[in-house]
């Protein structure tokens, strides 16, 4: 691991703090290490939801460490490990939930790790930019996912122009949840996070994997892809404890003891 990292694990939950002064920039090493923290999480039957934050208020993450680059210790295609840039870019499989507390500038490649999130928390004063045309690369992570997200001529304005988001713009287009005070981020980060905690996890699997499975898929060509009994997480669903335990719960009014099988 790296020192960079400032990572916590309570009731289920696993909380990602990149802390990287002054901007949270992330070099080879930390970006593996996130990695492989994601990867554990995402094999870790114990944890059921993760958060990802940066330290302090400033910056969430300013993204690839240019300084690093400048030097000649880093090239664009460099190995950044399991899961590329950041760790959640190109993870497979990660069927569990990951919320993102954005505390500052989610700027670059930290704006792309805020894609990667389920859902997102920005504190008010946060704001969003993809700067790489300015510097004569390609935001990769945010080309491919940011059209998906917000409105095609918006997420072209922001890759084009590297203009800054603020916050209200970013709820009014979807990009965010919700925006709270920043003493309230990781409170509400934590809430959100306990009641998917609490959640069914095989439910959430599969809620994942048909989402990311049937993303280019017609309608009727993802119905069937259900009804062919291919996609792990639906059926171990299908075949489940728990797809027994919430109708039970529900006729006994009480509340469902998921068990994760």
């Amino acid at each position: 691991m790296t020192d960079s990292l400032k990572i916590s694990e309570y009731d289920g939950i696993l909380e990602v703090m990149v802390d990287r002064p002054k901007a949270n920039a992330i070099d080879n090493a930390t970006s593996r290490a996130m990695g492989e923290t994601f990867a554990r999480f995402r094999d870790d039957p114990d944890l059921r939801v993760a958060i990802v934050t940066g330290g302090g208020e400033k910056f969430f993450s300013a993204g690839w460490d240019l300084k690093e680059a400048a030097a000649g210790n880093a090239e664009y295609e460099d190995d950044y490990g399991v899961g590329g840039f950041g760790g959640l870019q190109e993870l497979p499989g990660l069927n569990k939930p990951v919320i993102g507390a954005i505390n500052g500038m989610a700027v670059g490649g930290g704006f792309e790790i805020a894609l990667c999130c389920d859902i997102l928390i920005a504190a008010d004063h946060a704001r969003f930019a993809l700067p790489e045309i300015n510097v004569g690369v390609l935001a990769d992570g945010a080309s491919i996912k940011l059209p998906k997200r917000i409105p095609y001529h918006i997420a072209m304005d922001m890759l084009l122009t590297g203009r800054w988001m603020e916050t209200d713009e970013a709820k009014h287009w979807g990009l965010i949840n919700e925006a709270v005070p920043a003493e309230g981020l990781l409170p509400r980060a934590r809430e959100i996070a306990r009641l998917l905690a609490d959640g069914p996890p095989l439910v959430f699997a599969c809620i994942k994997e048909v989402a990311r499975e049937t993303a280019t898929l017609k309608t009727q060509e993802s119905f069937d892809l259900l009804k062919s009994h291919k996609l792990p997480a639906y059926v171990a669903m299908l075949e489940s404890e728990d797809a027994k335990e919430g109708p039970r719960a529900f006729a006994e009014k009480r509340k469902p003891n998921w068990k994760g099988r």
